[in-house]
């Protein structure tokens, strides 16, 4: 269980908000397949940013949260970084690590307020831990 106080201030970063998915914002996927049915239809069948109606899309999303990691580890080249941001973004962060790139449908489970853990081991970096939320457990 991961049990540390962090003591540290804030630096706000939007190039790492989650995805803008455009008119498909803040509907559920039953409002979705009734506004949207050909779109829906072709994310159900592969998901993908990229049939998001005036979204953001895959390319643009995973450049800009590209851009925002390589910046953080530059501020940061030998010390440890604590990034609080949303599912979407540690997502690509994970994908970039494996080497894949990221187009729609996350194959990791990210849970709100979990903890995903990347190390830097020499030159590479390596996915030490994904969606942990031991944290949240009451204490026995």
């Amino acid at each position: 269980m991961i049990s540390e106080t962090v003591a540290a201030t804030p630096s706000p970063s939007s190039g790492l908000r989650e995805i803008y998915l455009g008119s498909w914002e803040g509907l559920t996927t039953e409002e979705l397949a009734e506004r949207f049915p050909m779109e829906w239809a072709a994310w159900t069948e592969e998901p993908s940013w990229d049939v998001v109606p005036g979204g953001e899309g895959a390319v643009p999303f995973e450049a800009r949260v590209n851009l925002e990691l390589d910046a953080i580890l530059a501020r940061h080249p030998h010390g440890d970084v604590l990034v609080v941001t949303h599912g979407g973004v540690i997502q690509v962060a994970l994908h970039r690590v494996i080497g894949r790139p990221n187009h729609g449908l996350f194959p990791f489970r990210i849970e709100n307020a979990s903890i995903s853990i990347i190390e830097k081991r020499n030159s590479r970096f390596v996915v030490s831990g994904v969606n942990d939320t031991s944290h949240l457990e009451a204490a026995e």
